[in-house]
């Protein structure tokens, strides 16, 4: 088990806010800077309408309330004012005021076509977007507001952003995941979690018509969880949960839509008839996965079937974190042919493609770089960059820790 330790006193992107609570204490709220901030804060010079979607209580609001302090703030989980808005969208806009951010817009869809005929006629009108389901949101961005709005997506604290700022071992880490609620608040993750998934089945999913059996839907997630890493066979899981293939991907599809997994796909070149085709199934946070697993204990972990998945898990995670807090495309993709042989993460650059091993060990063995080298010989000039993530201290030149991702 290895891990990583900063002293405390070294301070790092870390803003501390001060406010008085009452006579007797003062209450310490810590803010974390977040990665997407210079995209986001550029791309607000250019577009009249600024777009962040990502899970929940992933700090949206409070990203929002950081880059845009003096922007005017309502909230759409507000029954009564997504009724207000629903039934007099036109005055809503008007009345808003000329800087405006809107958390989760998805509740009242129908006001983006308002927005945009309101930026068309005033450019000068601001509107900060929030939500927490990207199909929902992202369908109505693309017919309302195609050409007028930035687009970003802000997932849990990336391991850079919190890089001076946690000391813990590796396992605990895996346990503990990268919500705020976790790593600002402190929240135990053995009631953190549990919670944040019970919420979101209660509140997200009985929305969704699809979702008629949710005991079949919850053991689904559960099985799902089970083959974190591995490819997504819909068929097998079906046959498992006793609900139809096309369930089995609607499914899947509603998980990405809420941001709880995700798949990662093949990649594809000249030699795609020695490929596999299933994408593999990842979930966006560690934390969250082992709570679905079961896992509530970091020495539980150690010994878990599953540990090196998940460590694969954290690490393609944060590969994603790295682009899509750079306004980047994901573009991240893996590489494995019908005989099993694999590169863990592929990503699709400008200057070629940058292949990544990774490694749940915290000793280096030779046979790590092993795919990497067959890959590199096959691939050629095709790769720009390779590197091996592993659990230990970092090698030079290829060699690194997870936490340097």
């Amino acid at each position: 088990m290895h891990g990583f330790c900063v002293r405390f006193l070294v301070i790092y992107n870390i803003k501390l806010y001060f406010c008085v609570s009452s006579i007797d204490y003062i209450l310490v709220m810590v803010y974390i800077e977040r990665d997407i901030s210079p995209a986001v804060q550029k791309a607000a010079l250019y577009y009249p309408v600024i777009v962040i979607t990502g899970p929940r209580q992933v700090g949206k609001s409070t990203l929002c309330r950081h880059l845009f302090p003096d922007y005017q703030e309502y909230n759409f989980e507000s029954i009564a004012l997504r009724q207000a808005v629903e039934d007099n969208p036109v005055g809503f806009i008007q009345s808003c005021g000329e800087r405006v951010v809107i958390d989760e817009v998805q509740r009242v869809p129908e006001l983006l076509s308002y927005i945009q005929i309101e930026v068309d006629r005033n450019p000068d009108r601001r509107f900060v977007l929030t939500g927490s389901n990207n199909f929902a949101l992202m369908e109505s961005i693309t017919q309302s507001l195609a050409g007028r709005a930035a687009l970003f997506t802000l997932l849990p604290f990336s391991l850079q952003e919190l890089g001076h700022y946690k000391c813990i071992d590796t396992d605990q880490l895996l346990l503990n995941g990268l919500y705020p609620g976790v790593v600002v608040r402190n929240i135990p993750t053995d009631m953190f979690y549990p919670n944040y998934y019970a919420t979101y089945v209660e509140r997200d999913l009985h929305q969704i018509r699809e979702i008629s059996n949710l005991s079949a839907f919850q053991l689904f997630v559960r099985l799902l969880s089970g083959r974190v890493g591995s490819e997504f066979n819909a068929s097998a899981l079906a046959t498992e949960v006793g609900i139809s293939s096309p369930t089995a991907k609607s499914w899947f599809g509603i998980l990405q839509a809420s941001y709880i997994a995700f798949p990662l796909h093949p990649y594809y070149a000249n030699i795609s008839k020695r490929l596999t085709k299933m994408p593999k199934v990842y979930f966006y946070d560690t934390g969250l996965l082992c709570s679905i697993l079961g896992i509530t204990d970091a020495q539980q972990l150690v010994v878990h079937p599953l540990r090196g998945a998940i460590f694969e898990n954290l690490a393609v995670c944060e590969v994603m974190k790295s682009r899509l807090n750079k306004a980047l495309r994901p573009d991240i993709y893996f590489y494995r042919e019908n005989s099993g042989r694999e590169v863990d993460i592929v990503i699709d650059t400008p200057q070629g493609l940058d292949i990544i091993e990774v490694k749940s060990s915290a000793t280096y063995h030779r046979d790590f770089a092993r795919n990497i080298k067959y890959l590199k010989d096959l691939l050629g000039d095709k790769i720009s960059h390779s590197r091996i993530v592993y659990d230990g201290d970092p090698i030079p030149p290829d060699l690194i820790n997870i936490r340097q991702l």
